[in-house]
């Protein structure tokens, strides 16, 4: 089967291994998710991933909590985007799914260092590569760690999967009745207007480098080959 993307990379938050927890992992989302990856990769589809860690530890909320600063809370939460990663990594394997890990804080026992060419061979080769540990920089989202990554490996878009959410709404869907779905809009419209679908810094990146984005529910199956077959669904961003 052929796709409409060579390289993809999929941007997955942390909340999506929740389940119906209120804290964790869970099982039964962590293989949805792996299918799902599965499904694009037996199309000859490059797929790299970025997955936070707000299952875990949210650095903003949870510094402030504890008492600490922005910057430590923000190591931590790091730190909790590979624990997911190891998770992920896992299941793919299980899966008969080839895969590589590669960390923007070095951890050399755990996983590989980030280097921009070797994922890129990683990539070429058939392989899953899961980018952890954000940019390695406090104060940056793993919303701009995924557009710094995307950018770096020449991904044809960048894929953000959000949990219930099949686009990007004029408001919050869950709070306005009235709030209607925007199927096609440009990065500027997402700037200016400062909606909360993702940090405008990774929107202005992906601007930058020319990346599409395709916003869309992961809940719904078969969304990922959906979009490979370039069928309508979410919102297109470019």
């Amino acid at each position: 089967m052929s796709s409409k993307y060579k390289r993809v990379l999929l941007k997955i938050s942390g909340e999506a291994l929740l389940g119906d927890q209120e804290f964790g992992i869970s099982q039964i989302p962590v293989e949805d998710i792996c299918k799902e990856i599965k499904s694009i990769l037996d199309m000859g589809v490059q797929v790299a991933v970025v997955v936070g860690g707000g299952n875990i530890f949210r650095g903003v909320k949870n510094s402030a909590k504890f008492g600490m600063d922005r910057a430590s809370g923000d190591y931590i939460g790091m730190l909790a985007t590979v624990m997911n990663a190891i998770t992920l990594q896992s299941c793919l394997k299980n899966m008969k799914i080839d895969c590589r890990i590669q960390t923007a804080i070095s951890m050399n026992q755990i996983a590989e260092p980030y280097i921009r060419f070797k994922a890129i061979r990683h990539l070429e080769k058939g392989r899953v590569v899961i980018f952890a540990a954000g940019t390695g920089n406090p104060f940056f989202t793993t919303d701009t760690a995924s557009a710094l990554r995307a950018s770096e490996i020449n991904a044809d878009v960048m894929l953000m999967a959000k949990n219930g959410v099949d686009g990007v709404y004029t408001d919050d869907p869950n709070i306005n009745p009235n709030a209607k779905k925007i199927d096609s809009m440009t990065y500027d419209d997402i700037i200016k207007q400062d909606l909360k679908i993702m940090d405008t810094s990774a929107c202005a990146l992906c601007k930058q480098n020319h990346i599409p984005i395709v916003v869309f529910d992961f809940n719904a199956k078969g969304g990922l080959a959906k979009i490979m077959n370039n069928e309508k669904i979410g919102t297109y961003i470019s």
